[in-house]
């Protein structure tokens, strides 16, 4: 026999024929897959963790996810989120003949079919007006190096790069803030037909942790392509000593492609948080965002 439902659960929140949507907050090891967005032929979070949902939810076809952030190819997420809209049927069925509540009946059932390179750790219905791309405000990643002689410790090898020179941090860490703001950021992008290169570094700085990798922290209201592995290659010339610590802001200020700004690789990268404003905020930020960025 079921458990009974309590007459006082709270109303979900619903969209257009009687939809949930849910916030999926996930992480994953990068190594395997081919990026986030789904390709043919490829393995991809996305491909996965759709047909994921697919299955659990008894859905064909699959609901379509929308994610914060496309990662590309290698690169690793511990803060990525994505919603989904599921018929509110199916999301009141999740638990079964369980007690368990539907977030926590979907993350089970999802733990039983990912493989174990990606997880999905929290699950909730969304507020009215979250969008999981549109509604951020910012994007944090982590970028990881080790400049020991010995190389990277065999347990980091798939989220730390190694740099065989030795790195100057506090060179890095200057030039790195001397790039944050409202900035064309061309120089340090690959180009889309259509799209902006105009973005908001909220932060960039370096600092060496407890166990002497040197960690990037980077944030922005969004990131173009390669933007994030770039910025990175150019602070790195500067600790080794190949660039003065102003060249990056030269760079940027060029507004081209230089060649001396190499796009590191992607397994030192990690998408570790994605922030929205208040539940009030959602709708003005959504509407906000989608708008076309542009220099003042």
């Amino acid at each position: 026999m079921s458990a009974s439902r309590p007459t006082d659960e709270p109303v979900l929140p619903t969209g257009e024929g009687g939809l949930v949507r849910v916030r999926l907050d996930l992480g994953y090891d990068g190594t395997a897959f081919s990026g986030w967005a789904e390709q043919p032929g490829l393995r991809t979070v996305q491909g996965e963790l759709t047909a994921a949902l697919g299955r659990v939810l008894r859905l064909d076809p699959p609901p379509r996810l929308t994610v914060a952030g496309r990662t590309d190819a290698g690169v690793h997420a511990s803060g990525q989120v994505a919603h989904v809209d599921v018929p509110e049927a199916l999301w009141r069925a999740l638990p079964g003949r369980s007690d368990a509540p539907p977030p926590v009946a979907l993350l089970r059932r999802l733990a039983g079919v990912l493989a174990p390179d990606v997880r999905v750790h929290g699950a909730a219905p969304a507020p009215a007006g979250f969008d999981a791309r549109f509604g951020a405000l910012r994007r944090r990643y982590a970028y990881r190096v080790s400049d020991d002689p010995a190389g990277v410790p065999p347990l980091r090898r798939f989220d730390v790069l190694h740099h065989r020179r030795p790195l100057d941090v506090q060179a890095m860490d200057l030039a790195a803030r001397s790039l944050v703001g409202l900035r064309e950021f061309a120089a340090f992008c690959r180009p889309r037909e259509g799209a902006t290169t105009v973005r908001t570094l909220l932060a960039y700085s370096w600092r060496r942790d407890d166990d002497g990798l040197l960690v990037a922290d980077v944030q922005a209201d969004a990131f173009c392509h390669s933007m994030v592995r770039a910025l990175v290659g150019a602070a790195l010339a500067v600790g080794d000593g190949r660039r003065d610590v102003d060249w990056p802001r030269l760079v940027q200020d060029g507004g081209v492609r230089d060649p001396g700004v190499v796009v590191v690789g992607p397994h030192g990268l990690t998408l570790e948080e994605v922030v929205y404003p208040a539940d009030a905020d959602l709708a003005a930020r959504v509407e906000q965002s989608r708008a076309v960025r542009t220099l003042p």
